[in-house]
């Protein structure tokens, strides 16, 4: 009768006993033993040619599933390649784990090869970091984690394995225990005055955002924002969070924030924030409200007390997850201005409904016009994911997103996600079509781990949009120093045969009429796709044109009344 495991073992199982599925990461030798561990393991290490992909697919699965992403890699180097993951999951509050190979014990504190001090390296981009030195913790010590990525405001959490423990002996008998956790309620007189103040509402505004969503809160969400004729606005890439179909949806608050967003906000009596975190991008940079006491009567939802009065200070401030507070709330018809409500929020929807009205694009290939056809054929389970650049416009601005659609978005503008993120979404969700948007800058940072995909048989659709510029910041410097081009232009590789290369099915566009037939093929392909279109640099944004010397072309561009008819 075995008496004895080793400390990899050990971990495995409680990885197991947390339900994990899927662990992300580059092998290294300072965690052979839990390679060992994971060989025919139900388990399964998906290797991946960086650790940064590695860490962004971890996040994305975190993002989907609602429980914590795992990532693996080993000391030094990998930690460092998947900081970008680590700084990803913290903006967007996802709940992830960062396991990583350390130095022998012994060695600690000494400069030891590869050695980092992950307490101090992460700081405060992690919300806990652990180091095991004595294998008989690890089942406190990998419930605790989850438990901390999950609770309050979602986020990642490192743990840090010397290479000597994993290979320590422990009692065969040592059990693996199962994070648990509640998340906190509303208290009876919070409700009452939310609901009093809602009730007193002309021109309320449900603002939604943040981690910790799952099927049904945004079912809530829409339940009760429809019942009561309650306008609904969402956070930087947050899109999914409620049925963009539901005549109570009103846009994003996010980058590019249009003036009728912007209105919105001043104009509200009333906001609900419901699992926001107040940052830069989503006050348009502290502007909608006045800080820190808005002239808006504020009630801020949040699970995690911290965030609350953290910018500003609300009339009501309720420590509750966005779930059970709209669960207490949803069945409910409020009392009130009903009809203002409703010619408020019908007013904010038309708003919305009109700024799908894109401009007639430069060039032979038209992004206005693809995004419309994509709106009426994108199955309506798509999962959509994209990285960080102007590109990013046309699935965060002119896609809706069903009651079952997902949005793989980085809120910390970080280049390199979409395609890790669309190679874990397929992984959970091999039947579903994953779209990935995609620059030629964003692709090149993460373009290895085309590799993965095939290697997984994941396979994702890619749509790289090429313009041979880092765009967002040409579009700045044109801004700045109009004419002065300075490390902006890209000299870039042949993006389909490169997609060939790794078996792939590529190919290139270069003008409107050819994308239909050619999205077909794409997502019949059983490898997996990628189709380059090839853009013209003129269209430096939807709405925005280069001048040929430099600087912006001034007139307003004229909108395209054919499609905006189409979704009014």
């Amino acid at each position: 009768m075995k008496t004895k495991k080793n400390a990899a073992q050990l971990l495995l199982e409680c990885l197991l006993a947390q339900k994990a599925e899927l662990v992300f990461g580059v092998p290294g030798e300072s965690f052979l033993p839990l390679l060992d561990a994971l060989h025919n393991s139900p388990l399964r290490f998906c290797n991946t040619r960086n650790e940064t992909g590695a860490s962004f697919m971890a996040e994305a699965c975190g993002k989907l599933t609602g429980r914590p992403g795992l990532c693996l890699v080993t000391r030094g180097p990998g930690a460092t390649y998947a900081a970008a993951g680590i700084h990803t999951a913290r903006h967007n509050s996802t709940p992830m784990i960062l396991l990583i190979g350390q130095a022998e014990r012994g060695a600690l504190g000494r400069g030891a090869f590869q050695e980092i001090d992950y307490k101090r390296f992460y700081g405060d981009e992690i919300k806990r970091s652990e180091e095991i030195h004595d294998p008989r913790r690890i089942p406190e010590t990998i419930a605790r984690a989850y438990a901390t990525a999950m609770q309050g405001r979602p986020g990642p959490v490192v743990v840090s394995l010397p290479e000597d423990m994993l290979y320590e002996e422990v009692d065969a008998q040592t059990e693996a225990a199962a994070a648990q956790f509640c998340p906190p309620g509303p208290e009876p007189s919070g409700l009452a005055r939310a609901r009093e103040m809602i009730e007193s509402a002309k021109t309320p505004l449900l603002f939604a955002g943040g981690g910790g969503w799952d099927g049904d809160a945004r079912k809530c969400l829409r339940a009760f924002a429809e019942a009561n004729a309650l306008p609904v606005a969402v956070s930087f890439r947050r899109h999914d969070l409620m049925d963009n179909y539901s005549a109570c949806y009103v846009g994003d608050a996010g980058v590019g924030m249009p003036e009728g967003m912007r209105r919105a906000f001043k104009d509200a009596d009333v906001i609900l924030a419901l699992g926001v975190r107040f940052g830069e991008i989503s006050t348009d940079n502290y502007r909608l409200l006045q800080c820190p006491l808005p002239s808006q009567r504020l009630i801020h939802v949040h699970p995690d007390s911290a965030e609350l009065g953290k910018i500003y200070q609300g009339e009501l401030s309720i420590h509750a997850s966005p779930r059970l507070f709209l669960e207490a709330l949803a069945n409910e018809n409020l009392k009130g201005d009903f009809d203002a409500r409703k010619s408020w929020c019908g007013r904010l929807r038309g708003e919305f409904l009109a700024r799908l009205d894109c401009p007639k694009q430069p060039g032979r290939l038209d992004m206005g016009i693809v995004t419309a056809w994509l709106r009426e054929r994108l199955p309506a389970d798509v999962i959509v994911t994209n990285g960080a650049g102007n590109f990013a416009s046309w699935p965060n601005k002119f896609l809706l997103y069903g009651e079952k659609a997902r949005l793989l978005a980085p809120q910390n503008g970080i280049m390199g996600y979409g395609l890790p993120a669309a190679i874990a979404a397929k992984l959970l969700n091999p039947d579903r079509l994953v779209l990935c948007f995609a620059g030629d800058g964003d692709l090149q940072m993460t373009s290895q781990e085309l590799a993965s995909a095939a290697q997984l048989h994941a396979a994702p659709v890619i749509l790289l949009l090429r313009n041979d510029m880092y765009g967002t910041i040409r579009m700045h410097q044109e801004r700045r120093f109009p004419g002065r081009v300075s490390g902006t232009k890209i000299e870039n590789p042949d993006f389909v045969a490169l997609a060939r290369a790794y078996g792939f099915h590529a190919e290139r566009i270069d003008e409107t009429g050819a994308f239909e037939e050619a999205f077909e093929r794409a997502c019949a392909s059983k490898s997996g796709a990628l189709l380059e279109l090839a853009m013209d640099p003129e269209g430096i944004t939807p709405f925005e044109r280069l001048r040929k010397d430099g600087g912006f072309v001034g007139d307003p561009i004229p909108k395209r009344s054919d499609i905006s008819g189409q979704y009014a």
